[in-house]
């Protein structure tokens, strides 16, 4: 088996009309499709980013919560690449999204910070430029 990359990375919100918002808005994504899954109670949102990677945006009827911070069991975090981290995180902030101090990578030597999406799921910004 050849895999070539990862095609998207799903997540699910409590509040679509929010999670949409900052997605779209805040985070700048490009909107692939829409579509209300009518049976399921359920939305579904593509969203595209520059390199061609996406995010599948759901809604569910009272979805559990995130068991715990970063360190629980399963996918830690999303992390998006930027080209220009100061920018982001004037972009960011500007927004009112609350970023952590800016570390850097002890490996790379790179900078990277974390902040969270509105249900608190662990994004990161990891500078590439």
């Amino acid at each position: 088996m050849v895999l070539a990359g990862i095609h998207h990375v799903a997540i699910i919100c409590s509040d679509y009309a929010v999670s949409r918002d900052f997605y779209t808005r805040v985070l700048g994504l490009a909107v692939l499709a829409e579509n209300h899954r009518a049976a399921r109670q359920s939305w579904k949102l593509d969203l595209a980013l520059p390199d061609g990677s996406r995010i599948e945006l759901f809604s569910f009827p009272a979805p559990p919560p995130r068991p715990s911070a970063p360190e629980a069991r399963g996918l830690r975090h999303l992390a998006f690449a930027t080209a220009d981290m100061d920018a982001a995180l004037r972009h960011l902030q500007a927004q009112g999204v609350a970023v952590e101090p800016v570390r850097v990578d002890e490996y790379t030597g790179r900078r990277f910070t974390f902040f969270q999406d509105p249900d608190g799921l662990p994004l990161e910004l990891y500078e590439t430029g």
